[in-house]
C-alpha cells in the first residue's frame, strides 16, 4: 500500500512558506492506519525490545498500537507539566527557542532496549531529546521509528549514531 496517498499537503501552514505534511487522512482510513502499524510491528517483532517509547503527542498514535502488538510496555515522553510523579527532564533547541520533554524516572529498567516512536522526523531535535531521556535512565535506544521523514531537514544526520526507520520519506 502506498501510504503517501494518505498524507495531505497543506501549503503555508503553520506559517507562509512551510509545506505541512498532514497525517490526519491516514488516521481516518482504518486500512491505511492498520497497514502502517502492521509494517512497524513486522519491522520490530522479534528484536528483543523491552518497551516502546512514544513522543507526545502524535507519536502516541503509533506507539500505543505498536506496544500492544509487540506485547511490551508503552512509555510516554511528555511535554512539561504532564507527568504526575518524579521524572527526568531534558531541554532541547527548537527553531525559535527551546523545548522540554519529561519521562518518569521509573519508566524503564536499566539496560532496557527500546524503540522511540514519533509521527514525523524533521530536524531530529525532539527525537534526540527523547533518546537522552532514555539514556539518562540507563536504558538503550535500539532504534527510532517514524511514520514520515522529511529528509532534507537533517534529522537522519542528527540521529546518525542510531538506527532510524521511516515508513514514508520525502526528499
Amino acid at each position: 500500500m502506498d501510504l503517501k496517498r494518505f498524507i495531505r499537503d497543506v501549503p503555508d501552514f503553520p506559517e507562509p512558506g512551510v509545506l505541512f505534511r498532514d497525517i490526519t487522512p491516514l488516521l481516518q482510513n482504518a486500512e491505511a492506519f492498520q497497514h502502517a502499524v502492521g509494517r512497524l510491528s513486522e519491522r520490530f517483532r522479534g528484536r528483543g525490545l523491552d518497551a516502546v517509547v512514544g513522543i507526545e503527542s502524535r507519536g502516541f498514535l503509533f506507539a500505543a498500537p505498536l506496544a500492544l502488538d509487540l506485547g511490551v510496555p508503552l512509555v510516554p515522553v511528555r511535554k512539561p507539566g504532564k507527568l504526575p510523579s518524579a521524572h527526568m527532564t531534558v531541554e532541547y533547541a527548537l527553531e525559535y527557542g527551546t523545548g522540554q520533554l519529561d519521562i518518569h524516572d521509573d519508566a524503564l529498567h536499566r539496560d532496557a532496549s527500546v524503540v522511540i516512536v514519533d509521527d514525523l522526523l524533521a530536524t531530529g531535535g525532539t527525537a534526540m531529546a527523547a533518546a537522552k531521556l532514555v539514556e539518562l535512565l540507563g536504558a538503550r535506544v535500539a532504534t527510532f521509528a517514524f511514520l514520515v521523514e522529511l529528509a532534507g531537514l537533517g534529522g537522519q544526520e542528527r540521529l546518525q549514531d542510531y538506527e532510524v526507520f521511516s515508513l514514508i520519506r520525502y526528499e
